[in-house]
Formats: C-alpha cells, structure tokens, sequence
C-alpha cells in the first residue's frame, strides 16, 4: 500500500495526535455529568451560588483544555495529511521522470495534471480529516452510547431503534459515491486537458479566429464537468438529510419517553437533561460516519488512479546487465537493427547495419517518413532496441546506463522546447559547473550572442511559455546552443535549422563543426549546403538503409540520393529567383 511508509514515518506524531483527539473526546463527555449535578442541585433546592459557580468553572476549565487539546491534535494530524500529501507528490513526479515516452504519447497532459493535484487532494482530506472522522465518530460514539446506558438502559436502546436503518442507506449509498467520484475524477481530466489545449495553442485560435469555436468546446466539457458533479451532489444531498432525520427521530423518542420516566421520577432532571446531551453528541458520530464515508470514498477513487501511474513499469531501463563506461567516444555500430511501432503494420526501420567512427561528422538523407528521426531516437535510447543491434563505442547499448549514455549526446531536436525560464537557464538546462566563456563560446556557435546583446536584460531576459517572444530560428539557436555546451561526445541535429535562411545555416554550421572537431556528429537536414559538409551520407526509404557514401560517390549512382539531390537543386533555385524578385 503506498500510503503505509508515511504512516509508518509519521507514527509517533500520528500517535500523539490521536491520543490528544481522544483526550478531547473524553473531555467532551464530562461536560454532560458537570451539567447533571448542577441540575440535580438545583431541583432538590440545595445549590448554592458558590456550588453552580464551581460547576461554572469547572466547564469553563474544560472547555480551556479542549481547546488546547484541540491545537494539538489539528496541527499533528493535518500535519500528517499534508506530509502525505507532499510525499505522494514528489513520489508521483519522480515516478514520472522514469516513464518512457511511449507512456507520454498516449497520456494526456491534462489527466497527469488533474492526478497530480485533485486526486492527490482528495487523498490528502482522506488521510487528515478522514482519520480524525473516523476515530472521532467511533470512540465518542461508543463512549456516549455508554454513559447512556449508565443513566438508563431501556431508554438508550429505544433511542438508537433508528440506528440499523443509517447503516443500511449508507451502505447503499456509498456504492453510489463511489462510482460517482470516479466519474467526476475523469470529466475533471477531461476538462483539465481541454483547458490546457486552449491556451497553448491560443496563437492558432486567434489566427484563424476560432475563439467561439474553442469556447464552446470547453463549454462543453465544462457542462458535462458540471453535470456529473450535480449527479454525485444529489446522492450527498440525500444521504446528509437522511442522517438527520433518523438522528433527530432518536431525539424525539427521548424527549417522549424521557419526559415521562422523569415526571414518575424513574430518572432524574439531571439524567434526563444529560441523557439528551449525551444523545445530542451521539450525533456528530453518527453524521462523521456518514461524512468519513464521503472522504474515505473519494480518497480510494483518487488512490486508484494515483495507482494507476505508479504501477507502470517503464519501457526502457537500466538492466541488471548494465556497465559504467567511465567516457564515450563517441562510435555508433547498428547490426540488422529493426523498430516496430505498436500498432504499425511495417515496420519504422528494417534491417540497417551501418558503423559510424568516433569523431566522424554523417548526414542522414531521405523523405519524409523514411525513418530519419526513429533512427536518431534509438541512439540516446528513447526507443526500445532488441539486443545485439546497437552498439556505442563497442558495446550493446542496453548494457550502457541510460544516464551514462544519455549525458554524453546532445539532441536537438524538430520540435525544439523552450523553458518560461531566463535566456541563461535556458542554455545552462541546471548545468552550474560551466564557466561563463564555455557559455558564450557556444552562444556564438549557435549564431544568437548578437541577439541577445541587443537585449535590455541580456541572458536574464525572461522569455514567455515556450519561447513564444522568440521566432522560430532563434528557439533553434538557443536549442543547439543548449546542446553544445554539454560538450557531449555525440551531437544529433534532426532538422535543427529548417527555421532560418540559408547563409545562416551554413554558418551556422560551420561554427558548430569547428567548435566539435574530432567529435561525432549526426545531421538531418534538407538542405544541399549542409548536406555536402558531411564527411558521409547514409540515404534512408521506407525504413530501409539504401545508400551510403560520400556526396561524390552517391551522385555517381544516380539513385535515390541523386534523385532527392536535384529536386533540392531545383527547389533552392526556385528560391533564389523568388528572393531576387
């Protein structure tokens, strides 16, 4: 059980948190007997001021420790809750930093987030006041329903005839709530999602003047948010009135049968007026019952979709096999490698064998969908690999450790991703070791230190969600320049410049080229200019490796380099004419 270690952890506060709420418990039901004896005096005529002032005092002494007792037992339970809830938290976000991407691609944003914070709510009010409901109503109902029976047994079990029938309705009840906030959880993800896709991308929306169109959509989820929460309040609706009526039947019962045995002098005035405050606290028991139902009930539909996420087992991991390589030089080797997409009929890459030496800079060429990218991926280990198929400096790379293997390559990728953060944060990506010429150096590879210079803030500018102040180019600027600063052994750049001109990638380029000499570098790229600066050419189609050389010796084959090669050719003179005019 995931909860159990922070119960575990947090016993000996837990502990002295429950016993503080039973000392209040306890202290709850002397105030009834202070009250009895002050009426038993006064109705056989011997009280005396200083006799009621005492019991006067005595109460207020007891409400004093009450209060005490009160701080004590809210400040070391909640404080429970609020521990639970942290650790479950973090547990739940680190457990997610260990997901592969196949676990992202087909979780949405939204639920993740709608469990990270409703649900780990819902489970935070189980563990505090759920407990506090649950101790609270089943001692200081137990002990009422004793001192009760103390003043007079028949009368106590005729007021609790209306007992059997809240436990039936809440049995039937709570299978209703239980369905019911499962049911809210979800359309809360739903909605969560639906929000979250609005705003980020508010940019199209407003472009092509969607906004009535977005908002009806989230509209909609909202409504059906709405209703299913209106369906779970009519069954709490129900089941509170339904706890009251039977609690206030009970009183009723004792005000007619009391009232009598009083008046033939069975019971006392003090046991009778006593009897109905022991009876009045019976019902806060028998209402926490129904509410820690509630709690309890939420709690364990949050619990199991919290499970839900903890119990994944990531994709790709470090294997018992696995050896540290104290560095890597960067040698990449595949042997009939293939990859299946699940789902996917043909496979994404089919039998490539290639061997790419340390230091050697190689271009990846083909159409789109050839499998340039799922290539790319399998060398960081972002895709399962079948073993003996992928090798790294001479080793299977499932028995490199994914964090060995992972910092010494540096990915950038098509869709680059920019942080709400500083331009600096940014490129460092928490990187503190590095010394502010190593940043700049690679901020002057990437070609964007000018820009930033002519910046009021310079690398403090804060940039807006997702680099949204930046164009295009200079999100892929800052990117690469966030690779090179690792100074990692392999760098993969998938389209890494498609979003600037030309004359810019080429010098891009070039400075990248020279700040890495003697590294390994894989490069995807549409453009002839970038493509010729690759000491190697691998062609891919349809999955398949069907060419490999330089630029010289492909365009003699006339294949399918050649073919992709002149259509570029044509493409880039097209662009030319279309600048000049």
């Amino acid at each position: 059980m995931p909860l159990k270690k922070y119960f575990l952890r947090n016993r000996w506060p837990l502990a002295f948190g429950l016993m503080s709420l039973l000392t209040v418990d306890f202290l709850q039901l002397l105030i009834p007997l202070v009250i009895k004896r002050a009426i038993d005096l006064l109705t056989i005529r011997v009280a005396t001021a200083p006799m009621l002032l005492k019991q006067g005092l005595i109460i207020v002494g007891i409400a004093l420790t009450i209060a005490i007792f009160r701080y004590i037992w809210r400040h070391l339970i909640l404080g429970h809750s609020k521990s639970v809830e942290e650790g479950l938290r973090n547990e739940l976000y680190s457990h997610l930093q260990t997901l592969s991407l196949s676990f992202f691609q087909r979780t949405r944003t939204g639920d993740i987030m709608a469990r990270a914070i409703n649900d780990i709510n819902g489970i935070r009010m189980a563990a505090g006041m759920g407990l506090v409901a649950l101790t609270d109503g089943a001692v200081l109902g137990m002990a009422a329903i004793g001192f009760m029976m103390s003043i007079n047994l028949r009368l106590t079990l005729i007021s609790l005839i209306p007992a059997p029938f809240i436990v039936l309705g809440t049995k039937i009840l709570t299978r209703r709530m239980s369905f019911g906030f499962e049911t809210v959880q979800k359309t809360f993800s739903d909605l969560t999602e639906r929000v979250r896709e609005a705003f980020s991308g508010i940019r199209v929306i407003k472009s092509y003047s969607r906004e009535n169109w977005q908002y009806s959509r989230v509209e909609q989820v909202g409504g059906k948010y709405i209703s299913e929460n209106l369906r779970l309040a009519k069954t709490l609706a129900f089941f509170f009135p339904m706890m009251a009526i039977f609690t206030n039947t009970g009183l009723a019962i004792v005000i007619w049968i009391g009232g009598r045995l009083t008046i033939l002098g069975d019971i006392t005035t003090g046991d009778f007026v006593a009897f109905t405050a022991y009876l009045n606290l019976l019902t806060w028991p028998m209402m926490a019952m129904g509410w820690v139902t509630n709690l309890i009930q939420r709690g364990s539909a949050s619990m199991r979709r919290i499970n839900k996420i903890l119990e994944e087992v990531p994709a790709i991991s470090d294997t018992p096999q696995v050896q540290d390589m104290p560095c890597i030089m960067g040698g990449i080797e595949t042997k009939e490698l293939t990859i299946r997409y699940p789902g996917q009929a043909a496979p994404a890459l089919k039998n490539i064998s290639f061997k790419i030496d340390a230091g050697e800079t190689v271009a990846l060429v083909g159409r789109v969908g050839s499998g340039k990218t799922t290539l790319l991926h399998t060398i960081p280990h972002l895709l399962n690999i079948p073993p003996g198929t992928l090798f790294i400096d001479g080793r299977d790379i499932r028995r490199i450790p994914l964090k060995t293997l992972r910092k010494n390559i540096g990915f950038v990728t098509q869709d680059v991703f920019v942080f709400s953060d500083t331009i600096r944060n940014n490129v460092l990506f928490g990187r503190s070791h590095i010394s502010r010429e190593k940043l700049f150096a690679a901020l002057r590879a990437a070609d964007i230190m000018e820009f930033i210079e002519r910046l009021e803030k310079g690398l403090d500018t804060v940039l807006g969600e997702r680099g949204i102040s930046l164009s295009g180019g200079q999100r892929q600027r800052l990117t690469i320049a966030r690779a090179l600063i690792a100074e990692p052994s392999i760098l993969i750049m998938d389209d890494a410049l498609s979003m600037v001109d030309t004359l810019t990638e080429q010098r891009i380029l070039n400075q990248v080229l020279k700040l890495r000499q003697d590294k390994t570098s894989l490069i995807v790229s549409h453009r002839i200019s970038t493509i010729n600066r690759a000491q190697r050419i691998l062609v891919l189609e349809r999955g398949e490796l069907v060419e490999e050389g330089t630029h010289e010796s492909l365009m003699a084959q006339k294949g399918v380099y050649a073919t992709l090669y002149e259509k570029q050719l044509v493409a880039q003179e097209l662009e030319k004419r279309i600048n000049a005019d």
